[in-house]
């Protein structure tokens, strides 16, 4: 009887520490996405507080001049936040003044939003993330859910005393070249990679979605990349999942953060929403591949895998 006794007291202690565990990790997880994500709520309410800039980034043009929340600034993801003679990230010089422009100090909590679930907002954070922004975060639910709720849309675009923000040294951790993929590919570094394109460019079947213009002359993917479509990470109002669904997700595919994670897509920005995800809500080691497919897939001497034996943009 002893025995048993000491054996259930056993048992307990172990199912205690095992709920205490989830229970801390949930915590960690949920304070997590506090600090790199606001509401709908949070943001209406902080408008007016000049320790806030909102910054918008949208795919379409256009869409910031019909209408964007009151005191956003608008960054063009084509031309501001890339080199645009050379394929290459914004220049630390550069996005100084632009970020300086917008009146962002050192101290600026930065609220980054866009259209199609916050796309290249994402870059954007990305992006900042690079040049040691201290305090950057993606409004959850982006434009749709804004939109959604009926808040509030301007059409003016505000002026603000130009900021002091300062560009610190480059995070190359945050960011993979194509010679880090390739050594991805040839085992010579562990790591997991992620193509978030759509499971039709994955497999081959067609080079890029229709009307794009950066095109590959080959179709398919990085060898040994597994395929997690970017709108796997959203709910239908923009808002990211749940952390416990998120983690479940890439789990199911072997993705635990157990090993350093490289994500890319088509031209590089839309991996920056799973990106996000994986490293500022989940926590894990990530960088994105911004050459990503049609670097890869244009290089001479690199190799893909194309299940769907489809060459030359699909013949």
């Amino acid at each position: 009887m002893k025995a048993l006794r000491l054996s259930l007291i056993v048992l307990a202690l172990v199912l205690v520490a095992a709920v205490g565990g989830a229970l801390a990790q949930e915590t960690t997880t949920t304070e997590t996405a506090a600090e790199v994500l606001v509401t709908t709520e949070w943001l209406a309410e902080n408008l007016d507080n000049p320790s806030v800039r909102v910054i918008e980034v949208s795919v379409q043009p256009g869409v910031y001049e019909r209408g964007h929340i009151p005191g956003a600034v608008n960054f063009v993801w084509h031309t501001d936040f890339v080199e645009t003679l050379v394929r290459d990230i914004v220049s630390p010089e550069r996005f100084e003044t632009l970020v300086r422009a917008a009146g962002i100090n050192d101290d600026t909590t930065i609220v980054l939003y866009g259209d199609n679930n916050n796309w290249f907002a994402a870059w954007g954070a990305w992006i900042f993330n690079i040049y040691g922004a201290q305090d950057v975060r993606l409004l959850d639910g982006g434009r749709v859910l804004w939109e959604l709720e009926g808040r509030e849309l301007v059409t003016d675009a505000p002026v603000y005393e130009e900021g002091t923000f300062t560009v610190g040294e480059a995070r190359a951790d945050l960011r993979a070249l194509l010679p880090d993929v390739l050594a991805i590919v040839e085992g010579e570094t562990e790591a997991d990679l992620i193509d978030i394109r759509s499971a039709a460019e994955f497999n081959g079947e067609i080079s890029a979605p229709e009307g794009v213009q950066e095109l590959a002359v080959r179709a398919g993917h990085i060898p040994g990349a597994v395929n997690v479509p970017w709108g796997q990470n959203v709910n239908e109002d923009g808002t990211f999942k749940s952390v416990e669904e998120l983690t479940e997700l890439y789990a199911a595919l072997g993705i635990d953060g157990s090993r350093p994670i490289v994500t890319y897509c088509r031209i590089g920005e839309r991996a920056s929403l799973t990106w996000f995800v994986l490293s500022q809500l989940l926590g894990y080691e990530v960088a994105v591949y911004d050459g990503s497919w049609t670097e890869w897939g244009n290089t001479v001497g690199l190799p893909i895998e194309n299940p769907s034996g489809t060459i030359w943009g699909g013949q």
